[in-house]
């Protein structure tokens, strides 16, 4: 759960975005895994789920990093929180995540998806499929990444 102000707004990065409502110091605690916050399912629970339900789970749940078999799926904004290979939000632990760098008010909170789930592969975003055209050439100057 997320344990500073923050807002859900347009992302320059995919779709919608977590931002911070206030300046965040390098350092400071951003986030904390709760138990009796977050929601924690196990697979056989997902798995038993309707299709609308379980690509709910999919697309906003992540492993638990230390429960093996467990997806969190959080309630609050931290949902929201899209990838960057340049995080300003450090997940390395399990249990907090910390800002890596002095965080503007109004900037977009960012993560290493691959800290909060090792086999994570990234996919295409939309802005690179739509300029695709689906048909699969990429346009000249353009990188999936």
């Amino acid at each position: 759960m997320m344990i500073v102000p923050t807002y859900v707004g347009p992302s320059e990065i995919e779709g919608v975005g977590i931002f911070a409502a206030a300046p965040i110091a390098r350092g400071t605690a951003i986030w904390t895994l709760s138990d009796d916050y977050d929601l924690l399912l196990s697979e056989e629970q997902v798995a038993r789920m309707d299709a609308l339900q379980r690509d709910f789970v999919d697309r906003y749940g992540y492993p638990h990093t230390t429960k093996p078999g467990l997806v969190v799926v959080e309630f609050d904004n931290g949902r929201f929180m899209n990838h960057s290979d340049k995080p300003n939000g450090d997940f390395s632990s399990p249990a907090i995540g910390v800002a890596l760098r002095d965080i503007a008010a109004h900037e977009e909170l960012t993560c290493d998806y691959a800290q909060l789930d090792p086999i994570y592969t990234m996919q295409p975003g939309r802005s690179f499929i739509a300029a695709t055209r689906g048909n699969g050439e990429v346009p000249a100057g353009l990188s999936p990444e």
